[in-house]
């Protein structure tokens, strides 16, 4: 884990994908809960239409919350494509730095999903056996080690054949080979090729005791897909002094409707399921992603307005610390304790909302303070 100050020789960051990302990281820090509030405080059933994308759906399905956990892995792979390099014709000993640091930043942000895991509660067990091994920051570390050794190994085209095959070799997997003991094409939770592979090979205890785990080891595959096809739209980004910004930008989202209109299309075949990480999935989710990216491009890199997304730009900027510290600090506490006379002052209807927006705003002043100083942690 590294800590970034005020380094001149360093590339500047993409203002947009640290907006995006805070975008993203926005509603887990306590943005989803902005809509129960306003319809306390309102009444307006439309309110409720809205709250209902801020929650995941059971099984098969999308919601709008469904697509953070993919878009961040989606954004680890622009951020590597915005500066691909090919590596396989170093001598072995310069490439060695490079697989070192990558081997690192796996085993952190392993290590961080299994404290981010344990962060509430009892604390992690002392029995190997109970400890909960897969994590968010989990797959997000295995999909960019992935992605990274093919971006530093193959071609274009090559990625774009493994991304291919992954999608097609899974949905043949879960949908024509029959499960031990089962059938092919079981895509319930107990019946699924993922229950089966997570109850017999996955380490340690499953999520809330299920039949499969939503980031187990079966589903670690298709999310390789969402890194690769966000390398590709890095490295459109890269080239945008080449073909124009706005070009690039028509180009993503053209992209991201095409992607998301195929992803549609394979749901009547292969449902969409986030906790399954169906192909269809992850095409909807790119699809999504793709045009958020090149909303925020045009928004805040083409047209200039990044001081309107500053609060985002400063959650994306420390996303991980700030990801961690929401399952290892209680901010509710610390906001009652700053805010609490503020909130008790309001008339009761208002109070829910004051009390989200107090929530955001101690840990934005957090995330001001480190930014200010140019104090940026990354894994």
């Amino acid at each position: 884990m590294t800590t970034t100050s005020d380094k001149n020789d360093k590339k500047p960051r993409l203002a947009s994908l640290d907006a995006l990302r805070g975008f993203d990281m926005f509603w887990i820090l306590g943005g989803q809960a902005i809509f129960a509030a306003l319809f306390v405080l309102t009444g307006w059933q439309g309110w409720k239409a809205f709250e209902a994308h801020t929650v995941h759906v059971p099984w098969h399905g999308f919601t709008f919350y469904d697509l953070i956990f993919p878009l961040f892995i989606f954004l680890s792979g622009v951020a590597m494509g915005l500066n691909p390099r090919r590596i396989d014709q170093l001598p072995l000993s310069e490439r060695m730095v490079f697989y070192k640091k990558a081997l690192k930043r796996l085993a952190i942000l392993i290590g961080l999903g299994v404290l981010y895991n344990h962060g509430w509660g009892t604390g992690m067990p002392m029995a190997l056996d109970e400890v909960r091994y897969a994590s968010v920051l989990g797959r997000i570390a295995i999909a960019w080690f992935v992605a990274a050794m093919l971006v530093w190994h193959t071609s274009l085209r090559t990625q774009a054949i493994v991304a291919v095959a992954i999608l097609i070799g899974y949905w043949i997997w879960l949908c024509f080979i029959p499960v031990p003991g089962g059938i092919a094409g079981d895509l319930t939770p107990e019946g699924s090729w993922n229950a089966w592979v997570d109850q017999r090979l996955l380490p340690g205890i499953i999520h809330r005791n299920g039949p499969l785990d939503p980031e187990g080891l079966l589903s670690q595959i298709p999310a390789v897909a969402n890194a690769i096809l966000g390398v590709f739209a890095g490295q459109l980004i890269a080239k945008a002094h080449k073909y124009g910004q706005w070009k690039v930008a028509g180009a993503l989202f053209i992209a991201g409707l095409l992607t998301l209109a195929l992803g549609w299309l394979w749901d009547m075949a292969f449902p969409v399921n986030k906790r399954l990480w169906t192909s269809s999935f992850v095409l909807v989710t790119v699809g999504w992603s793709a045009i958020l990216l090149a909303a925020f491009y045009a928004f805040v890199d083409i047209i200039g307005f990044r001081k309107s997304v500053y609060p985002f730009v400063i959650i994306g900027a420390n996303s991980i610390i700030i990801y961690l510290a929401s399952s290892l600090v209680n901010w509710s506490y610390i906001s009652k304790s700053v805010f609490g006379g503020v909130v008790r002052a309001v008339p009761a209807d208002w109070q829910p909302l004051i009390g989200v927006f107090a929530v955001l705003a101690v840990q934005l002043l957090v995330l001001h303070w480190m930014y200010k100083r140019k104090i940026i942690v990354s894994v």
